[in-house]
């Protein structure tokens, strides 16, 4: 299977990009001659990372039958410093809401996620630290 994305210069530090048939705004910010009019790329790999997982997630989770009140992740990354600035560790929270849910179950679709099905995060992992934690909620 091949992707393609298009990206189209706007202005400035400005584009439009074409992803599956959808337009997505990236933009910088001010200070480096950016209108922050979208997200900067790097946060945007994260979203892709956090999409990527959460959906084969629910997948399992669904095969599984456990029912959930809420889901939802939230991503930390840490960036160096110096060029090229990359993400030198990511940390995955994995929030989960619901009564009597089996932590079996969600460390099993975490780590199925992970480790077999989650292709952005084995690209991830390949260049940087991550890791994840799931919590629980009642």
């Amino acid at each position: 299977m091949i992707e393609k994305v298009q990206l189209s210069w706007l202005d400035g530090m400005a584009f439009e990009a074409e992803v599956n048939g959808f337009k997505i705004k990236v933009d910088a910010i001010e200070s480096v001659g950016g209108r922050n009019r979208g997200p900067r790329p790097k946060p945007l790999l994260l979203a892709s990372l956090a999409g990527c997982t959460a959906m084969d997630v629910i997948s399992i989770l669904e095969k599984m039958r456990v029912k959930l009140d809420d889901f939802n992740i939230e991503i930390i990354a840490e960036q160096t410093e110096e060029h090229p600035k990359i993400y030198s560790q990511i940390k995955i929270f994995y929030k989960f809401k619901g009564k009597d849910l089996p932590m079996d179950k969600l460390e099993k679709a975490v780590k199925l996620s992970q480790e077999l099905y989650c292709g952005v995060s084995a690209m991830l992992r390949k260049a940087t630290e991550l890791s994840y934690e799931i919590i629980v909620e009642n």
